[in-house]
């Protein structure tokens, strides 16, 4: 009965948060309160005590720390204007081809979502792009969807434990540093991410290959304001001490982190472009936090009913080919959120799994959520921006595109961890 119920509060955290049914005109159910609610009927039938609750909370909050800090960050470069700024730049060049213009938006993108995050990649860089893009050949429809997915399936294996809330959470339980992570991964995603962008290129060949009738050329963007400039130095500045910090003490990352949102903030509040207390406040997506926190805690129901055991009798002996195989499909129909955690649960329960393991789980659940929509919460998002912006993404053509990207990046990615 009880692993009935458990399983049942996470199909309804995973239902609901896709679906986000309105409860009223104004207000409807999110992954925050969907998770929320599961983990209170755990509670009520004991599934998980509130010492699981502790134990949630000493493995999350330096990664929070981090999380919340890249955040705060991220919203003052944007309030600044330093992604609008680099977005105009690309599209302002007058002589600039689709081909190039394409390329130009794939690296931005793989740029931003290293340094920020995934999130912020597909949050921020979605509608901009889409927009200049509107702007620069209207009534060219056609050219939506390949710039759309040039932002999204630039988002592939995380290179740093920071360019992923949940790779930051995975390492930080497994005590893996930014270091030795990057070291091993950031091969792995400059290789997914040449796959990605050579399969995306062939895919949309007969889009990106289109002479326009009409281009409209847009007003040529103006050197950086000094506020602008000080925010790049501050973001090289953060992520290059990040290595630094990490061969003294590899749990003190989010100090760095926090630091540099800190530094962000006054620099937005010195400008006039915000008040503080509104950036923190509006700028942390909050209910991402407690979500995060909500299916740590329904991971652990999971482990305690049994199912983390299941898992771990899969990945018992199993190859690193078979491990990623299995988180990116799991990932991608149970959400690569709670699947993580499920992940990181069920190695500690495998003996002799180690650092290559668990990285595997993490390609898998980086790579996975590519394949279906309700994957991830950045492809949720990535949707619901591109619905913003009159472009309609059918369920056929993300898991065309999805399995045409995925299959190779994937095969690849661990072949190359396997051999590292």
């Amino acid at each position: 009965m009880l692993k009935i119920l458990a399983y049942s509060a996470f199909a309804m955290t995973v239902s609901l948060s896709v679906t986000r049914p309105r409860i009223s005109p104004r207000w409807r159910i999110g992954p925050a309160q969907a998770a929320t609610a599961s983990v209170a009927l755990l509670f009520a039938a004991r599934i998980v005590q509130p010492s699981d609750l502790l134990s949630a909370a000493q493995t999350l909050w330096r990664p929070f720390v981090t999380i919340v800090s890249i955040m705060i960050t991220t919203a003052a470069a944007h309030r600044l204007g330093v992604l609008s700024r680099l977005g105009e730049m690309v599209f302002s060049r007058p002589e600039t081809s689709l081909v190039r213009l394409f390329t130009s938006v794939f690296c931005l993108a793989v740029l931003t979502s290293s340094v920020l995050n995934n999130d912020a990649a597909v949050l921020l860089l979605t509608p901009l792009v889409l927009s200049l893009v509107q702007r620069r050949y209207p009534g060219e429809p056609r050219l939506y969807l390949p710039f759309a997915f040039a932002v999204f399936a630039a988002v592939g294996v995380a290179p740093f434990v920071v360019s992923n809330p949940m790779n930051m959470i995975v390492a930080s339980h497994a005590e893996l540093d930014f270091n030795e992570y990057a070291v091993r991964m950031l091969p792995i995603a400059a290789a997914g991410w040449v796959i990605a962008y050579a399969v995306l290129r062939a895919l949309f060949a007969k889009e990106l290959g289109l002479k326009p009738a009409v281009t409209t050329p847009l007003h040529a963007a103006g050197r950086f304001e000094p506020a602008q400039r000080v925010m790049l130095v501050l973001l090289l500045a953060v992520v290059g001490s990040y290595p630094i910090v990490a061969s003294i003490d590899g749990t003190a990352i989010w100090m760095v982190s926090a630091a540099g949102a800190v530094l962000a903030v006054l620099l937005a509040w010195g400008s006039g472009r915000t008040d503080p207390v509104d950036l923190v406040v509006r700028g942390v997506a909050w209910n991402i936090i407690v979500f995060l926190l909500a299916v740590f805690i329904l991971a652990i129901g999971l482990r305690n009913v049994g199912f983390v055991d299941y898992v771990a009798s899969i990945y018992d002996g199993a190859s690193l080919g078979l491990i990623g195989v299995t988180a990116a499909a799991g990932s991608a129909v149970l959400n690569n959120h709670p699947m993580a955690i499920i992940n990181l649960l069920a190695l500690e329960a495998t003996p002799d799994s180690g650092v290559q393991e668990i990285l595997a789980v993490l390609i898998g659940g980086d790579l996975g959520p590519r394949l279906l929509p309700i994957g991830s919460l950045a492809g949720l998002l990535w949707l619901e921006a591109c619905r913003r912006q009159q472009v309609e993404v059918s369920l056929g053509q993300f898991v065309k595109v999805g399995l045409l990207v995925t299959i190779p990046t994937l095969s690849a990615s661990l072949l190359i961890l396997e051999l590292w």
